[in-house]
């Protein structure tokens, strides 16, 4: 399927944006319009979390709290409670939407995300295991981080061409997910029912209880994976057009998937040990950004952005919808998911594709 049949187009208008006399990098209008919009929601729905509800500072108060003239309930509010969960939303979001690009356009595959390979289900098993059988001697994200690895360990042994080959890589995901589901169910029902509660928000993840080394880390992540991300959109960019024009224009595919890959692990890992397993954002994320400007390419930055709105959107919800009480932002990711799957079925059932 070509990128005019999927409904994106394949060129559109550019600019230039222009550093000094000497460097003009090529933009499109349209990605610059809505990152901009992109950035405009993300504002509005950041000061929604941090000015809603009961604990909520006042808009009123919210400039000078921001700007260090937070004192008593706004400086705990601000400084403990939601400043550091909404920065961590901010950059875990980013990263599972930029993971989630790179994936995608590696494998070619509109569904593909670092959840498909096993990673959240390895991150799952390894937080079960730090949980509930090694209580107070491996802190539970440390768990989930190990066991994250260990997964993308298995299939890259798994597959007997390590990263290079999309294919392969997407089948021996699937079954190392379904190992790691199978060891977080068994221990999960071999230990007390009462234990099991500890393992809910990394099973399905979480932005509770966040603090600023969480912030941190996700953010020390982004600042590594980025640049490197920005040196391979070209190549990612060309490598759209197939393996063979690649390869001819010098961009080196199967060294540029591999390095897309490993990109997206780190990513998503980083994603994982401050946050848990986050579902669908990666896999929606991208999608998203892809149909808001209708143009191929894995956009990267847009995907970046567009996590992150989703992802604060989600937990926003998560702490100020009365009907559920400290209900894992994970859950709400996961409606978002399903609710963009069941609308790209139902748009392709009315297009007679289906």
């Amino acid at each position: 399927m070509t990128a005019d049949q999927a409904g994106f187009r394949t060129a559109s208008p550019r600019g230039f944006l222009t550093l000094g006399r000497t460097v003009a990098v090529p933009v499109r209008r349209v990605s610059v319009a809505t990152a901009l919009v992109l950035l405009l929601l993300t504002a509005g729905a950041a000061v929604a979390t941090l000015s809603l509800g009961r604990l909520g500072i006042p808009l009123a108060d919210l400039a000078g709290a921001l700007t260090g003239g937070a004192e008593g309930k706004d400086a705990f509010v601000l400084e403990r409670l939601r400043g550091p969960r909404l920065v961590v939303a901010l950059g875990t979001g980013a990263a599972l939407g930029l993971s989630g690009a790179l994936f995608q356009s590696v494998t070619r595959n509109p569904l593909g995300s670092p959840d498909v390979i096993g990673l959240g289900s390895g991150a799952g098993a390894g937080a079960a295991i730090a949980a509930l059988m090694l209580p107070d001697t491996v802190p539970v994200s440390l768990g989930a981080l190990l066991g994250a690895v260990l997964a993308m360990v298995l299939v890259y042994v798994s597959t007997g061409t390590g990263f290079r080959n999309p294919a392969r890589l997407v089948v021996a995901g699937i079954g190392v997910a379904a190992i790691c589901t199978a060891v977080t169910q068994y221990v999960v029902y071999a230990m007390e029912r009462d234990r099991a509660a500890v393992l809910s928000a990394y099973v399905n993840g979480s932005l509770s209880a966040r603090a600023w080394d969480d912030a941190s880390t996700i953010w020390l992540v982004l600042l590594v994976a980025a640049p490197l991300c920005a040196l391979i959109a070209r190549r990612l960019d060309i490598g759209e057009m197939g393996d063979d024009i690649a390869a001819g224009l010098g961009s080196e595919p199967q060294r540029t998937k591999t390095l897309a890959v490993v990109l997206a692990i780190v990513l998503c890992a980083g994603a994982v040990s401050v946050a848990g397993p986050i579902a669908f954002i990666s896999l929606t994320a991208a999608q998203v950004a892809k149909r808001l400007t209708r143009v191929s390419g894995p956009h990267l930055l847009l995907s970046a952005l567009t996590g992150a709105l989703l992802l604060v959107l989600a937990d926003l919800a998560a702490q100020q919808l009365p009907l559920f009480d400290n209900l894992p932002v994970g859950i709400y990711t996961m409606a978002i998911g399903g609710a963009y799957l069941g609308y790209l079925l139902t748009r392709e059932w009315r297009r007679g594709v289906l």
